[in-house]
């Protein structure tokens, strides 16, 4: 999959575009195949580093945006698979998002 990344905080000219392999949802999680991603205030900020201290070693923004899902972790029921979702808040405390 594409993704965008920052290793650290700064400009827009930080952020790289990169492939990664797809990731494999854990347990209660479901992976959703993004259809749009908006920019949230926060992942400007974020990457800027203006109030808020990078975390992690690198980051892929993403708060905001919608799809499908298409890959479930153990205990979700199988029916979600092929849903439209809203994503909120979906890198809050976490690197990669989803």
């Amino acid at each position: 999959m594409k993704a965008i990344v920052y290793r650290h905080n700064g400009a827009p000219d930080v952020l790289q575009f990169v492939d990664r392999d797809l990731p494999v949802p854990g347990p209660g999680e479901v992976r959703v195949r993004v259809a749009v991603s908006g920019v949230n205030p926060t992942d400007w900020q974020a990457r800027s580093g203006v109030g808020h201290p990078k975390r992690f070693s690198e980051v892929t923004p993403h708060l905001d945006g919608a799809g499908t899902v298409d890959a479930v972790g153990e205990g979700v029921d199988q029916s979600r698979l092929g849903q439209r979702v809203w994503l909120f808040m979906a890198a809050a405390g976490r690197p990669t998002g989803t």
